[in-house]
């Protein structure tokens, strides 16, 4: 059975306008990793990512950099106990 970890990151910096929850969606689909992502009114994105610890960290490498348009400047990140399982990974709007 696998350790399941889970991480909660807020990304500020040029991330909305830019395809950035798509890109995280494809990025954790990609790694195998479950949850969801979606702007904040502060113009900033909220992500949940839960899968296989290095799996949680192969999207976090994605999230400090984001997708080719994206400036990320800062990446806050709380590992935490997983509670609710995700099924998939959604862009919520």
């Amino acid at each position: 059975m696998e350790d399941i970890a889970e991480v909660h990151a807020i990304v500020t910096g040029r991330v909305q306008g830019v395809c950035f929850r798509a890109a995280t969606r494809e990025a954790a689909l990609k790694a195998g990793v479950r949850g969801w992502v979606r702007n904040l009114p502060g113009r900033q994105v909220e992500a949940v990512l839960q899968g296989e610890r290095a799996a949680v960290e192969k999207v976090l490498d994605f999230l400090r950099m984001g997708p080719p348009m994206a400036n990320v400047t800062d990446v806050a990140v709380s590992w935490r106990t997983p509670g609710e399982a995700y099924r998939g990974f959604d862009v919520k709007y």
